[in-house]
């Protein structure tokens, strides 16, 4: 991490090798602080999602429980390329502390909630927080190690997000499934117990987080913040909202229509801005920029894919409680921090990265394939787990390497830009990924369930349990005793997914049909999945590898400003 400059005389110097004056036990330091952020980040979002029934049965909105996660899923996106920009122009520090404290405040004031209109409003506010939670970190970590020594670091942090999306299940299902903790109901130690981690993070970052920083007195693109807000916050409401209004609804008509006019304004808004854009758009000139960006879309897509459909299947088809698979995704967790350290340890050391992604999407992409092929609803569970951990090595091994690249292509001053967008671009990838791979579970779920049922209903063992007067006399077989002798009218495919518990009380033989039905709709999204993939496999061989510089962020941004040449 020398940097070298002229000297008197036409020969060269070297720098001291940190001229931030940080060692690597206080960049690790740091990056503790760091770390606790990112993951109070990605682990609300699992949480949330375990424990949100009980909530929303707790607070008497069932109806109302998906504007929870919208309300924090919109306003995080919109916030993240906010953060970017404005630490650039201002330093990272005191917007990764206000980012920090927003979180706090959101998650206390959520403990508080006595409706789901107050529980939404207070997501909302959280969701400000969050959203720069995980692109300043990576931006701080840019800004305080080189590309080839960055990767390592990065592996780390990227190793706490594999987590939370193993512990977030545990811990929400816990938690949920507790009546009172410490005198406090239950489900609100979700949030609560976000406070004290996010005070360690914030005492840690305000304590050792000291780098130099030159303020930038520009204009604030308010006018850009306001027209992706107005083109962003429409497509996401409809890809939350939209399979319940219906696709075709006027309300989605309107957030269509709107969007477009949105994405439209801001990208005339942004262009008449320059260099003050919210995201300028220049940086889309850079090849390696713009294909990145759209790397990340696609990895957000076929990441969210997987870690939709997987949970899925273990619960339903499986029958595994919340908690229980949170365990049995242990293996995508360990793949992601096996590829995330391995890779940027390799990275470091030879300063090539294009091996990884390129690897990362075949990986993911094979192992959608054999979950398409090979998973069916009475597959073997450890047959299923050794494809769960080789989408996680592909995950783990395109996620960090993404943001190292995006970060190296971009002049320093763009890193806070750059390494938001990245974050940005992934999170609409994975919204639209998951809006799309519901729709298509839920429009091929009920036929294939039916189909199952009616081929089911031809063989000894199905037909010697509609016999058995112990089925007969049970009530909870009731519902598919009646449905299979009034066809058409009963349970069908769409309640597994209204509510799936009652496949765990069926007799085994008659909940067989059931779960075939929708291991075999899921195989439809499995594939949909790999397609995405494969077109991320081939934006990565398009994509021209860039020698990642051998100078940190600070260090290239002060040569830029002094005049002199960062050694590359």
């Amino acid at each position: 991490m020398s940097r070298t400059v002229p000297a008197p005389g036409g020969d060269t110097q070297t720098a001291a090798p940190r001229p931030t004056g940080l060692s690597h036990r206080q960049i690790m330091t740091i990056l503790s602080g760091l770390m606790l952020g990112m993951f109070l980040a990605s682990l609300d979002q699992t949480i949330v999602s375990t424990s949100i029934r009980t909530i929303a049965d707790d607070l008497n909105g069932l109806s109302q429980q998906a504007w929870a996660t919208t309300a924090y899923l919109i306003t995080s996106t919109i916030a993240t390329p906010l953060y970017g920009k404005l630490s650039d122009l201002h330093g990272r520090k005191p917007y990764y502390l206000a980012s920090i404290t927003i979180f706090i405040v959101g998650s206390a004031l959520c403990t508080f909630a006595t409706s789901m209109s107050e529980l939404a409003a207070f997501r909302a506010l959280q969701g400000i927080g969050a959203g720069g939670l995980m692109s300043l970190a990576l931006a701080i970590i840019g800004d305080l190690v080189a590309p080839r020594e960055r990767a390592r670091y990065q592996g780390y942090m990227l190793a706490a997000f594999g987590a939370s999306s193993v512990a977030g299940p545990l811990v929400g299902g816990f938690l949920a499934g507790q009546s009172s903790i410490l005198g406090v109901t239950g489900w609100r130690w979700v949030f609560l117990v976000n406070v004290p981690v996010g005070v360690i993070a914030l005492f840690v970052v305000a304590r050792f987080l000291n780098i130099p920083h030159t303020r930038r007195d520009r204009r604030i693109d308010w006018w850009g913040a306001l027209t992706i807000a107005l083109g962003v916050v429409p497509l996401l409401l409809v890809a939350e909202q939209g399979r319940a209004w219906g696709w075709g609804s006027t309300s989605s008509l309107v957030c269509y229509g709107t969007g477009a006019v949105g994405v439209v304004a801001w990208i005339l808004v942004e262009r008449g801005m320059g260099d003050d854009a919210l995201i300028p758009m220049r940086l889309f000139r850079n090849s390696t920029f713009s294909k990145t960006s759209l790397l990340s879309v696609l990895i957000g897509a076929g990441m969210f894919g997987g870690m939709l459909m997987i949970p899925q299947y273990l619960q339903i088809v499986k029958g595994a409680s919340p908690t229980r698979a949170g365990l049995e995704m242990v293996p995508v967790m360990l793949g992601v921090i096996i590829a995330s350290i391995v890779s940027g340890r390799i990275t470091a050391r030879t300063g090539r990265y294009k091996i990884f992604p390129t690897l990362g999407t075949v990986a993911m992409g094979v192992a959608m394939l054999l979950f398409h092929y090979r998973v069916e609803w009475d597959t073997p569970l450890p047959q299923t787990m050794v494809f769960m951990l080789l989408f996680g090595l592909g995950l783990g091994a395109c996620m960090q390497t993404l943001v190292v690249a995006v970060q190296d292509a971009v002049p320093p001053r763009d890193m806070g830009v750059a390494t938001a967008s990245a974050t940005f671009f992934r999170q609409m990838g994975g919204t639209v990924g998951t809006a799309v791979f519901l729709s298509v579970l839920f429009s091929g779920v009920g036929d294939k369930v039916s189909a199952a049922l009616r081929s089911a209903s031809r063989t000894p063992r199905f037909q010697s349990a509609l016999q058995d007067p112990s089925v007969l006399g049970d009530p909870a077989n009731k519902p598919v005793l009646d449905m299979l002798k009034n066809p058409g009218s009963g349970t069908g495919g769409a309640d597994v997914l209204n509510d799936s518990s009652f496949l765990q009380r069926l007799d085994p033989r008659l909940a067989e049909p059931f779960k075939q039905g929708f291991a075999d709709s899921m195989q439809v999204v499995f594939l949909l999945t790999a397609g995405v993939v494969a077109l991320a496999f081939l934006t990565v061989l398009w994509t021209k590898e860039v020698p990642l510089r051998k100078v940190s962020g600070l260090e290239a941004r002060a040569a830029e400003e002094s005049g002199t040449t960062a050694n590359t």
